[in-house]
């Protein structure tokens, strides 16, 4: 059985082979992440595709900021540890030239998948409409979320809330999400006011929710596409309130 190396970190640092053949396995991996571009999936695909790149390009810092400070020092990184070895000097030769190397030769393929994970990105986003269903309530933090699937002629309805988290640097919202039901081709049909007036009747804790219905003729996947790009919407839209 073939071995599955993804696109982990170690695949870039631990090089225990020849270089040629952690390219061959890089692209490899880009191939199949391309592919799932070409038949529309978005998530997680471009967001690992675009935190890998930012570790990577924090590597090549970190191995310059070495490199100008022990130029004739160092001859290991030991990226898990995070420890140096200071015994010869810092030659072309080295593990750490090798790591270099192949991160500056994957960077720019990289970097051409992430653009076409972007260019569907936009795409979508842009074939994707929002109203806001009936009178806005000063409270915005939870309500519903209607989104079509149109592979599955189905409107999924969501519950959201938003939630705060604080980090060393700064303070932080993210929305969390909780599917309700769906309803099917014929309820498709009901305007978005009766279908928040209904939850509205099921789920009484929320008398005035605010609520956002999506629209798009588009059927591409659901869940990888059309849903996580709504939910990063939503939040853009809710973030511009609050600031407005």
């Amino acid at each position: 059985m073939e071995k599955d190396y993804d696109l982990t970190i170690d695949l870039f640092t631990s090089i225990q082979d020849d270089l040629e053949k952690r390219q061959y396995i890089i692209l490899g991996e880009l191939k199949k992440y391309s592919e799932q571009f070409q038949f529309y999936k978005i998530y997680p695909h471009l967001s690992r595709l675009i935190e890998l790149r930012r570790v990577l390009k924090e590597i090549i810092a970190r191995i310059y900021d070495l490199r100008t400070k022990f130029p004739k020092k160092i001859s290991k990184i030991d990226w898990v540890n995070r420890t140096i070895e200071h015994e010869v000097i810092f030659t072309s030769g080295t593990d750490i030239s090798s790591v270099e190397d192949l991160i500056e030769w994957a960077l720019p393929r990289i970097e051409n998948v992430i653009e076409e994970g972007v260019a569907i990105y936009e795409f979508v986003e842009s074939e994707l409409t929002v109203e806001q269903v009936g009178i806005l309530p000063s409270y915005k933090d939870e309500g519903y979320l209607f989104v079509p699937d149109n592979q599955k002629k189905s409107l999924n309805l969501f519950r959201f809330e938003v939630s705060i988290f604080q980090s060393t640097d700064d303070q932080y919202r993210a929305i969390k999400t909780q599917f309700l039901k769906y309803l099917n081709q014929d309820r498709i049909k009901l305007s978005p006011g009766s279908i928040k007036l209904d939850l509205i009747r099921e789920e009484s804790e929320l008398p005035n929710p605010a609520t956002y219905a999506f629209n798009t003729e588009l059927d591409f996947p659901f869940e990888t596409t059309i849903f996580p790009i709504a939910k990063r919407r939503l939040m853009h839209i809710l973030n511009h309130e609050i600031n407005s």
